[in-house]
């Protein structure tokens, strides 16, 4: 998978996280429980993905640009995420 983001956006998601978007390397898409984010009209389709990077469920953010992922958030996934992926 070929994966893209800004650094700095990279860099604030360390601070807010503790994960860079480069982590997103990591992720098992095979794992993974996708759904179109359409909370707010954003300028192009944007996805939020839950599954796995090793043991720990993770929720990333991302829209789709030619062949590549660009990683707009990445984050552990919190007890309540957990809980309707377990649901799925």
């Amino acid at each position: 998978m070929n994966y893209e983001f800004d650094s700095a956006k990279s860099k604030s998601n360390l601070d807010k996280h503790g994960l860079s978007l480069a982590d997103a390397d990591g992720f098992e898409w095979e794992t993974a429980v996708v759904r179109e984010d359409t909370r707010k009209q954003y300028a192009e389709p944007r996805f939020e993905a839950k599954g796995y990077i090793g043991n720990r469920l993770h929720v990333m953010v991302f829209c789709l640009r030619g062949d590549a992922v660009r990683v707009i958030s990445l984050r552990k996934a919190n007890s309540r995420e957990v809980r309707s992926y377990a649901d799925t």
